[in-house]
């Protein structure tokens, strides 16, 4: 039984080496777009069908996250995203959300539903970091990507444009 353990696994590996890193990013980024989003995100609700109101603090944060995400966002869905741009991207946007933590001051429902977000925002930074070797950094930053569409679908921000350039492709 051992033995079967160990030829599956070497195998395996033997198949994972020969795979070219961009056809893997490509796989990633289509078990993306069929998961969606994060846990978090996924128990987000509209406040009686309207979106949750934001402010100042809030949609600064959110923008320098976007643009932060949307920087990188070619060479992540290509694949060419390395392991120290991935923890640099980390860094910012978890500089941005303790910057909107800090100074976000919403009533308490919209604050517990962005706390949803944080969360995913949060979780994604950890793995970009690669703080959990089962998970890539890519999934880091599938979580970020689909914290970000969140946002825009429950959040009420009038400069949020969810179309460009932050799409799937």
């Amino acid at each position: 039984m051992k033995l079967k353990i160990l030829l599956v696994t070497l195998t395996s590996l033997a198949l994972l080496a020969a795979t070219p890193s961009v056809v893997l990013a490509q796989h990633e980024h289509q078990q993306h777009a069929m998961h969606g989003s994060g846990d978090a995100v996924a128990q987000l609700q509209l406040q009686d069908g309207r979106k949750w109101p934001t402010d100042a603090p809030l949609r600064l944060g959110m923008a320098s996250i976007r643009a932060a995400f949307d920087a990188d966002h070619p060479a992540i869905h290509a694949g060419k995203q390395t392991d120290d741009q991935y923890a640099a991207l980390a860094t910012r946007i978890d500089q941005q959300v303790k910057s909107i933590v800090a100074n976000c001051r919403l009533p308490a429902d919209a604050d517990a539903n962005l706390h949803l977000v944080v969360a995913d925002l949060l979780q994604g930074v950890s793995l970009m970091r690669g703080e959990d070797t089962a998970r890539s950094r890519h999934d880091g930053a599938a979580l970020v990507h689909g914290a970000l569409k969140a946002y825009g679908q429950y959040f009420d921000d009038p400069a949020w444009q969810p179309e460009a350039p932050m799409q799937e492709q």
